[in-house]
């Protein structure tokens, strides 16, 4: 696939590449694709492409490199891994050790990267629709947290479901449903509406990543199935070393949205 340099996207990854844009990048370049990052030395990586082949709910892969390329050409023109994420997350033995926004340093030639679908993605269209999105309003990170849904486990991976949450009003969450449904390879439909309590969410007003949000009392809150989802199961299987996306801070590739829908 070629893709034509200049684009919005590719303008954010130069800024993001030259620290000029840090913050999460939620409705930066609208019409691209957004993608979460998972990045894994060789020896576990069938094992997690295996995980996000049985949970493609929380994990759809939009891309895969190959071994010690810090590119995946079909997602972008002069993309680099490297650089081109406002923050990451490095891991060792399942804990957070760092928050770089650049990670040549520290790259290796034995890491596979994936790229998973974000929901930010449908975010697009639910505006179009005249749907608010309550972060975006506010200019804050989207709220995620952690729930008691169990995804599917595969070889070292496993671990539980996180979801993205957007309040609504009922008739708004209604035509969610049926517009996100479209977006299957950035999460499709929501998981769950209502009650955080049934997926074991005890407290809303503190996500276990992003920022809370208001929830007006004729709103309900309505739950995607989340792109972090991986660095719960990374956290699980404690891995020597891995490098993820910081939640919220993802990788804007020059997909178009509308190519993603149904």
């Amino acid at each position: 696939m070629t893709f034509a340099a200049g684009s919005a996207a590719h303008q954010v990854r130069q800024k993001v590449r030259t620290r000029a844009l840090s913050s999460p990048t939620a409705n930066q370049a609208p019409g691209f694709v957004q993608a979460n990052l998972a990045i894994l030395p060789r020896e576990i990586a069938y094992d997690f492409l295996l995980f996000c082949q049985r949970n493609p709910k929380p994990c759809p892969l939009i891309g895969v490199s190959d071994v010690g390329v810090p590119m995946i050409e079909t997602l972008g023109h002069d993309l680099d891994i490297r650089t081109d994420v406002p923050r990451y997350r490095v891991w060792e033995n399942g804990k957070l050790v760092a928050e770089p926004h650049d990670i040549r340093d520290i790259w290796r030639d034995d890491l596979v990267s994936f790229a998973i679908g974000c929901s930010f993605s449908f975010e697009e269209a639910l505006l179009a629709s005249n749907i608010p999105v309550r972060h975006i309003e506010d200019r804050t990170n989207v709220p995620m947290y952690r729930t008691s849904i169990e995804t599917v486990p595969a070889g070292v991976f496993s671990g539980p479901l996180v979801v993205s949450m957007r309040p609504m009003k009922p008739q708004d969450a209604i035509k969610a449903i049926q517009i996100t449904s479209r977006f299957p390879s950035v999460h499709g439909a929501p998981v769950h509406i209502g009650d955080p309590s049934d997926i074991g969410i005890k407290d809303i007003s503190a996500p276990d990543y992003g920022d809370a949000v208001r929830i007006e009392a004729d709103e309900i809150p309505v739950f995607w199935a989340c792109g972090v989802t991986p660095q719960a199961a990374i956290a699980r299987a404690a891995p020597p070393f891995s490098i993820t996306h910081a939640p919220g801070y993802m990788l804007v590739t020059d997909l178009a949205n509308a190519d993603l829908s149904l």
